[in-house]
């Protein structure tokens, strides 16, 4: 038998015959299998997949080194009565109340996510420092963007988490990082108990993954477990009163401060816009008559594939600025802070800039999966011809589109769910001209792609000189693309062939 699991702490502890159930066997789910045998304990990894050639082969190598893995439904619809079991360790994708992990929490067998798990293998000396970030949208670009501020300072760092990379993995990589970035879910966070980072932030809060967590109240308490025991900064949006109400009940480590981050101008222990310029309040000595400079508008307005020339998108600045105030609090250079933002360029069909012709701009924002990230984009340009619709997953557009209305110059709708927008439109905004190019049956590329050239030929028709031609649907893509990607690249596609460019834009 192991050490007892509050004496499991770090990677040196005596690992060594803890009896762990691990749940999913996706790619968190193996490296936790991985690393937990590789420590000693004694793995059992239940999965209902059992088709996939990744999985088959997955089960394979995790049986060679010695896990017992049980692959198929039967698998999961229960607690299995003939294991012994210390900790459960689960994947993101099991909801608590998933037949296996209510009778653990039944029986009273911690339940670690695979967070928990790395915090407790790091070093027990010179573990690098994790600064994390959670929020409803966001989140990818700030954790990328922190990256490369704390490169650009000369430091190994590594953007994880969700992002990519198994946090597990960094924290074993065999070259140590200086500092690893962690972006989190809230699944994540549900299930994370000890984890103390030197900064946190939560980004902003909307309604998201309800059906996961029961309600909105039980979805926000798991995104403000990011702030507890957080030692040097807690990271808030002074536009969302929820984060900074989330950092005032959270234990803190003694000393730890509140640093917001506003797109507006910075008051005292703050990041904000002054002009065109990013600037700190939080982080100098002489904060209260002076600011540090980070960086301008021209600095980050490349990031989206702009030319300079315009002003980055507020989403944009407000994610800046919190990667900034992350990026502060672990001693970075403002230099270093602005070398970051000048090196780095946002991921596709993040308010890609597609093309500039003819006083028109195209943008792919097809990762707007959801009406709060729409709004973010939406909110980012004053004449807009908005294509969007898709699968909304149950969520309601009416507030969206009540904001947004007055920037609306022309709606070009497509989709599964594309009825329930027309309607709001109709209530909202019902001198915006809109066109409804219909459905295509999921996978039929010739026939997507011919609907998004209608799409495009529709958008022209509607934009004028000025306006902003933006695919930001609030709604996912799989009603007909394999992903938000395909819809995306098949719009940006679209754009191209209609100006008469070549593939590359």
């Amino acid at each position: 038998m192991s050490a007892p699991l509050e004496e499991l702490t770090h990677r040196d502890a005596d690992w060594a015959g803890l009896r762990v159930l691990v749940t999913g066997l996706g790619v968190t789910g193996f490296a936790a299998a991985d690393a937990l045998i590789q420590h000693g304990a004694q793995v059992v990894v239940l999965d209902a997949g059992n088709d996939s050639e990744q999985q088959q082969t997955q089960a394979g190598i995790l049986g060679i080194l010695g896990a017992d893995v049980r692959l198929g439904p039967e698998h999961t619809l229960a607690w299995p009565e003939d294991v012994e079991v210390d900790v459960v360790v689960t994947s993101p994708g099991w909801r608590p109340d998933q037949p296996v992990l209510a009778a653990a929490a039944a029986n009273g067998i911690p339940v670690w996510s695979e967070i928990e798990l790395a915090w407790r293998l790091r070093p027990r000396v010179g573990a690098a420092p994790w600064l994390v970030v959670t929020g409803t949208n966001g989140k990818t670009t700030t954790v990328q963007l922190l990256e490369s501020m704390l490169r650009a300072a000369g430091l190994r760092a590594i953007a994880t988490g969700n992002v990519g990379t198994p946090v597990l993995d960094a924290v074993q990589h065999p070259e140590p990082y200086d500092v690893i970035a962690v972006e989190l879910s809230s699944f994540q966070l549900h299930f994370t108990h000890s984890m103390s980072p030197l900064a946190s932030c939560v980004l902003n809060l909307a309604p998201d993954h309800v059906d996961w967590h029961g309600s909105l109240e039980a979805y926000a308490a798991d995104k403000a477990k990011i702030y507890q025991r957080t030692q040097v900064a807690c990271v808030y949006n002074v536009q969302d009163p929820r984060t900074e109400a989330m950092v005032e009940e959270a234990e803190v480590v003694d000393g730890c401060r509140a640093i917001g981050f506003t797109v507006g101008t910075p008051a005292l222990s703050m990041l904000g816009v002054v002009e065109d310029v990013l600037a700190d309040r939080a982080f100098v000595e002489e904060r209260r008559t002076s600011a540090a400079e980070l960086g301008t508008f021209e600095d980050l307005a490349r990031a989206s594939g702009g030319d300079g020339g315009t002003a980055p998108p507020p989403h944009l600045v407000a994610d800046t600025l919190a990667a900034a105030a992350l990026a502060r609090a672990a001693g970075i250079t403002p230099a270093a802070v602005r070398e970051g933002m000048r090196r780095f360029r946002t991921d596709a069909h993040r308010t890609t800039v597609v093309a500039e012709q003819d006083g028109l701009t195209w943008i792919d924002d097809s990762k707007a999966t959801n009406p709060h990230a729409a709004l973010a984009a939406l909110r980012a340009y004053p004449d807009i011809v908005w294509v969007a619709g898709g699968q909304l997953k149950g969520a309601d557009v009416d507030a969206l589109v009540a904001e947004v209305a007055p920037r609306l110059r022309g709606v070009v709708l497509l989709g599964a769910d594309r009825e329930q927008i027309a309607l709001a439109l109709a209530r909202h905004a019902p001198d915006v001209p809109v066109q409804d190019v219909g459905v295509t049956d999921h996978g039929d590329m010739p026939a997507l792609t011919r609907m998004m050239d209608d799409v495009v030929a529709r958008s022209a028709v509607l934009a004028r000189p000025g306006h902003v031609v933006l695919l930001s649907p609030a709604a996912a893509s799989l009603d007909m693309f394999p992903s938000y990607g395909s819809r995306g690249d098949t719009f940006a596609a679209a754009v191209r062939r209609h100006l008469g460019l070549g593939e590359g834009g």
